[in-house]
Formats: structure tokens, sequence, C-alpha cells
């Protein structure tokens, strides 16, 4: 099946398709757990296919360079088959990473230049080679190489990163062009729009990619440190400039709330490790807001985590019981707050898009952000 994006309906801003790719359907909004190294932590693939009900997994680039290497993901038969994940897998280029490890790294505009957070040996990514990386790597979907600026900078370091990402977009198209098939498969090649929260530079970003019609976009360089209002803004305003028939992907997002709120601004694919990282430290997310299990007020409560939940944790175990395992230290702990809190996010996807097919988002929006943020507030004060 080739890749493509069909738009279904709307309500409001909200959107509601189907991405098709050689590895499955996709049904959007949707949210795609982070496996940075070839592992979604704390859960295996089979059950985060089901119940979870994840349609598409989350790679990264830089890590699986470093660890274990592409010659070997390659060698195992791809990504898919190396770690036994038959749905669709995307693959982010790693320039986040890269960005963030500001002492290791040197910028030019060739590439980067940066030493392995694992043993200091020295790498040169380039948009060619992350591509190339990629295809290896065997993704369905691959993110062009950008130049993600720190926040806040100043407006000159955020146009270099605009020329830099629109400049490294087009290399990235030299090796094997937007779509290709190496290993069996198409493998299409998404763009990344960047500017910090400079408007006149996103739009700038936003046109310059769309020249190169990519067969998505993403909206880059978000929750960095600007402000919700700040993120929200230049979502909608991203969102507003790309074409409505290709998905769009808000990188690095975030909270269940966030997740709403890239919804009614027209997102359709989001990533975050903030559910599986939290689940891992005792806090999980609820229809009625996040819950430290830890706290000592769970300790003779014997009712799930949400009452309403349909997942494994919260059908077979009490508060109670996570919160005598992560006291004890049993590994056992992250792994069901884990499944808990993935599920949430994989079925509150699926609830937005009922919503949108019945035309009701807005009201939809309305009823769970309040019911999130009072009951974050109730279980606050009970913990």
């Amino acid at each position: 099946m080739p890749f493509g994006f069909r738009l279904e309906c709307t309500s409001g801003g909200a959107r509601a398709g189907t991405i098709s790719t050689d590895h499955g359907a996709i049904r959007t909004p949707v949210f795609m757990p982070v496996g940075t190294q070839a592992t979604v932590k704390g859960i295996t693939p089979e059950k985060l296919a089901d119940p979870v009900g994840a349609q598409i997994l989350l790679g990264n680039a830089y890590h699986l360079v470093l660890r274990p290497g592409v010659e070997l993901i390659e060698a195992a038969g791809g990504l898919h088959r190396f770690m036994d994940w038959p749905r669709p897998i995307l693959t982010d280029s790693g320039g986040y990473q890269v960005y963030s490890l500001s002492d290791l790294r040197k910028i030019a505009d060739d590439g980067i230049t940066f030493r392995s957070h694992i043993d200091g040996t020295l790498h040169l990514f380039t948009p060619e080679s992350v591509v190339e990386a990629q295809a290896k790597i065997g993704a369905d979907i691959i993110m062009s190489f950008d130049y993600c600026a720190p926040f806040p900078c100043e407006r000159d370091e955020a146009e270099r990163a605009v020329d830099l990402t629109t400049k490294w977009a087009k290399r990235g198209l030299e090796p094997f062009g937007a779509r290709f098939d190496r290993g069996g498969y198409e493998q299409v090649l998404f763009g990344i729009v960047q500017g910090s929260c400079f408007t006149d530079l996103r739009r700038r970003s936003a046109a310059e990619l769309t020249e190169l019609d990519f067969p998505g976009f993403a909206i880059g360089g978000l929750s960095v440190g600007e402000g919700k209002e700040q993120m929200r803004e230049i979502t909608e305003l991203v969102g507003g400039e790309l074409p409505p028939d290709k998905p769009r992907y808000l990188m690095g997002v975030g909270t269940p709330l966030d997740l709403v709120d890239g919804v009614s601004r027209g997102v359709d694919m989001f990533d975050c490790v903030m559910p599986t990282r939290n689940a891992r430290n005792g806090t999980v997310f609820t229809r009625r807001g996040k819950m430290v299990l830890k706290n000592a007020a769970f300790a003779r409560d014997f009712s799930p985590i949400d009452d309403e939940c349909g997942c494994d944790t919260c059908r077979h175990h009490s508060r109670a019981y996570l919160r005598h395992l992560f006291a004890a230290g049993e590994i056992l702990g992250p792994v069901l707050a884990t499944h808990h809190s993935l599920y949430f996010y994989c079925d509150t996807m699926e609830k937005m898009r009922a919503a949108i097919e019945a035309d009701r988002f807005d009201s939809w929006r309305e009823e769970f952000t309040w019911q999130y943020t009072s009951g974050e507030h109730r279980l606050a004060k009970d913990g």
C-alpha cells in the first residue's frame, strides 16, 4: 500500500484521517509511544499492540546509530524484525538529541560533529548520512535532519536554524528522494519546520519546506522551554501554513492536555516520553489528572487507578498494590504503571477521533479539560 494520508472529517480545527503505510494503516489523531533504543521501556511489543492499542512506534536514529549500530539492525532484517514490531515505525533524525548535547557537539554547514554520550567517540551526522542510516534501520517514516534552536534564543540563532534546516532538508532528499523502497516496502521522508517562536521565521520555514513536496511535515523546536501559550500559538500558525492533505506531526509533545490542544489546532501525530518516564517514577496519568502512586494516601486504597479505564492494570490491580510495588522497589510497579499510562494516552486519542467523527470535538474537549484539571487538583490534595 503506497504511503498516503486521507483526511476523513473535521470538527472545528480538529482532524480525523488515515495514514496508509506498507506496515499498516494509522488512524489519526495518533500518539506514538517512544521506543528510543528499539524498545518502549517497561512493556513488550505484544502488549503494546494489544491491549494498549499503539498503532505506530517512534525510534531514534541518534541512539540506534550509536547502539547497537545500523549494520547490526540491517543484518537482522530491519528494525521491525529486530524488535518484533510488525506495525509502522517512525524514526527521529537525532537533531534534537544532538542539540541537547551542547557541550559535546559542533555545528557547521555540512552537519554536526559530536562526541557519543556513551563512550566519547567522535561522530559526524550529515543530512545525507542521517537519511541513509534511517533507511537502513528500516523506518516507514523518516525525519529530515534539522537544527533545533535553543529557547530562548536571539533572532539570529533562530534564523540560522531555519537556514540550516532548509539546506539540510534539500540535501536529505539527494540519496533517495522523498519516497523510496530499499527493503521491499515504501519509506518516506518528512520535513521539519523550525524558527523558534518568531512567527515570520516559522512561516518562512513552512513555505520553504512545502516547496520541497515532502509527504508529511513536522513542527519541531517546541516544548523546549517556551510557555504553553507560545507553543499553542506557533502550532496553530504553522498548521495553517502546511498543506491540508498531508499529515502534521508535533514533535515531543506532551501532556494529555497538550495533546488535546494540539488536536484542536489540526495536529495529526504526537510523541512524548512523558507517559513512560513518569510511570517508571510512580506517576501515572488518568482522566482525573496525574496520580502519584507513591503517596501515603493510597496505602490502603483498594480501588483501581481509574475505575473507568479498561487496561489490564486497572482491571486486576489496586492503587494500594501499585504503591506497595514502588515502595518495595519491585520492577513490576513501573511495568504496570507504564501499561496503564500508555493505554490511557492511546485511548484518549481514540476518544478524540470519535468526538471529531461525531462533530462534537469542542464540547468533548471542554468536558475532558474540566475533568482532568479538577481531578488533578483533588488528587494532588489527597496525596
